[in-house]
């Protein structure tokens, strides 16, 4: 047992892992973003790519995303990876859906 996990044994703290993928990244410089998107009820943004990939947290509804021609749904609290390729998200639900965006892209 490491140190770390000797410390959230004694504090009751509970560290689950829920994502873990490995990134190559093209620069040393790279700028991390953490972006807030809110989704009206039904909306689809346009096919459209990001500078990198990261994962994205669903805080709230329910999202279809088409990644790289793969097509799946993810709700409440769910964690998906997104590559950085064409891509399409649409809110699912009938409420404001909500996703919290970890980007990693090349700093300018």
């Amino acid at each position: 047992m490491d140190a770390a996990s000797a410390d959230e044994n004694k504090s009751g703290l509970i560290r689950t892992p829920i994502l873990e993928n490995p990134v190559e990244l093209p620069s040393k410089n790279i700028n991390a973003k953490v972006i807030r998107a809110t989704f009206p009820p039904h909306f689809k943004t346009p096919w459209h790519t990001h500078e990198g990939p990261g994962p994205r947290y669903v805080v709230r509804g329910k999202f279809e995303v088409t990644d790289n021609g793969t097509v799946k749904t993810y709700g409440t609290g769910e964690v998906f990876w997104e590559t950085g390729a064409k891509m399409a998200v649409q809110n699912m639900s009938d409420e404001t859906a909500e996703l919290i965006i970890f980007e990693l892209a090349p700093a300018h």
